[in-house]
């Protein structure tokens, strides 16, 4: 047997033994306990549409991210400790996907009614926050509560009745495919989680292309 034919045997052997890659996979949400969903058929859960503002004072609708995968948060303005850490960790985020048209940033206001389009556009041009990429969005605030805990179940406690009137604040990333179905969900404090979001935000990219 020459070397040729040894080498080309050999490679076979490697080969046929090597398993091939899987392919990395992540579930679907349907509901607030965030039970895992394998199979896209049983998917009956989508981000409700909305309208609101957002810090150049355009709408902002569900077709804004028609075909787009999206992460969003809720935080505002004036807040103290938590949001500037969960802001800084969309940054990285947002850094990551910064020339990616596929994907884009919702962080909804809590306090609409004090983080008007002027006080969110300044807020972005100190954060170096930018358009089309990420959307700072302010409006009514029932409508924001509503979309934040029935559609991207962006609460602790969802059991409990609440209103417009119980405060809302969340650590929480909440990932969206291009179908707006839910993905995942990521605790913004935790740099662990941020990278896996951004990871995640590769493999929705992959599954969908």
């Amino acid at each position: 047997m020459n070397k040729i034919t040894l080498v080309v045997l050999l490679n076979l052997l490697i080969s046929g033994c090597s398993t091939p890659e899987k392919k990395v996979k992540i579930p679907f949400y349907n509901s607030a306990d965030f039970t895992t969903i394998w199979n896209s058929d049983s998917v009956t859960h989508h981000i409700a549409d909305f309208s609101f503002q957002n810090q150049a004072g355009q709408k902002v609708s569900l077709n804004t991210v028609k075909g787009k995968i999206h992460v969003a948060n809720f935080f505002f303005t004036i807040c103290p400790s938590l949001c500037p850490r969960l802001m800084d960790s969309m940054q990285k985020v947002a850094k990551a996907y910064a020339q990616d048209s596929s994907v884009r940033i919702m962080s909804y206001s809590v306090m609409p009614n004090r983080d008007s389009v002027a006080v969110l556009a300044r807020y972005a041009k100190a954060k170096n926050i930018n358009l089309p990429q990420w959307h700072l969005l302010t409006g009514d605030k029932k409508q924001i509560y509503d979309l934040a805990r029935k559609s991207y179940f962006a609460d602790e406690n969802l059991g409990v009745a609440k209103d417009e009137n119980n405060f809302l604040h969340t650590e929480n990333f909440i990932l969206v495919d291009s179908q707006n179905r839910i993905r995942g969900i990521y605790n913004g404090t935790l740099a662990t989680d941020v990278e896996n979001l951004i990871a995640d935000i590769r493999v929705l990219k992959e599954e969908e292309n």
